[in-house]
């Protein structure tokens, strides 16, 4: 974590449900600038976007992928470094990383009026992912200080893993922002998206708010999911759910509250924990 001084810790959250075309950098970079800029004219200062937002996600192959890669120093995180810079902004946005090893990884950037703050590889790939395309990270969540709190960063899979999103919290990570693209799934009626509900689930049992910013858009016969969502930190939801569409979220949110972590008079859900029973999770 770096040594920025935390001052405030109210601050409105933007998460934009944006639609990614595959391969369209240019069009996909307009498009993100865009949502960028409605969201901090709406107030939000800290803003997220989903997963692989420069190039899109169902690629042919690796040729395709390496085609729209960039580094980290490449023009769309440039680009977001400058609206950050402008508008006193934390922003968080998914892209397709050409790794300065030569592998392509599936990454996320933090970014403020400071610069880039932070790079997460997902750990966690998921499905065709696996299909030499992307390489998994292999770095713990980074957690940043910011003047509204301590911001953590996964991606998408990374949010099936409890181990993983409780090593966040353990980390001292009070809004984990998760650029996602989740893909569409039959569920039954009147049933809310077992995505969501797994988030609100990490949220509660780590007394910390999260942030999900997932895509629209039909890409190469995929319909997704659309379930952006911002949930506290016990696990309540704070906006409407609007599956499907084009759209922006925002939530005014107090990170002071993912400080404490006591859930009654007698119990802390980090206090209460006791290591030495769990090495058959965290050894296997």
């Amino acid at each position: 974590m770096s040594d920025t001084t935390v001052t405030a810790s109210l601050v409105r959250v933007g998460c934009c449900q944006v639609s990614v075309t595959v391969g369209d950098t240019l069009g996909n970079r307009a498009r993100v600038r865009a949502a960028i800029e409605a969201a901090a004219d709406a107030g939000a200062r800290i803003i997220v976007l989903p997963e692989l937002a420069n190039s899109g996600y169902l690629f042919a192959d690796l040729a395709e992928l390496r085609a729209v890669a960039e580094p980290a120093t490449g023009p769309s995180v440039r680009e977001w470094e400058q609206l950050a810079q402008e508008r006193d902004l934390v922003i968080v946005v998914g892209f397709a990383e050409a790794g300065d090893d030569g592998l392509i990884y599936n990454s996320a950037v933090l970014v403020d009026k400071t610069g880039r703050r932070a790079v997460y590889r997902k750990a966690h790939l998921w499905d065709r992912e696996k299909d030499n395309l992307f390489t998994a990270g292999s770095a713990a969540p980074p957690v940043v200080e910011t003047p509204w709190g301590r911001i953590g960063v996964a991606i998408c899979y990374d949010l099936e893993f409890p181990e993983w999103v409780r090593s966040a919290a353990l980390d001292g990570t009070e809004l984990l922002c998760c650029p996602v693209n989740w893909p569409l799934y039959p569920r039954p009626a009147g049933e809310r998206p077992s995505e969501i509900v797994k988030v609100q689930a990490n949220a509660a049992v780590n007394r910390m708010f999260i942030a999900v910013a997932d895509r629209t858009g039909p890409e190469r016969g995929q319909h997704w999911l659309g379930g952006s969502v911002v949930v506290d930190a016990d696990g309540f939801p704070l906006t409407h759910i609007t599956l499907g569409d084009e759209t922006m979220l925002l939530a005014d949110i107090d990170l002071a509250e993912a400080r404490a972590k006591g859930i009654s008079a007698r119990n802390d859900v980090h206090a209460d924990r006791r290591p030495s029973l769990y090495s058959r999770v965290t050894d296997s």
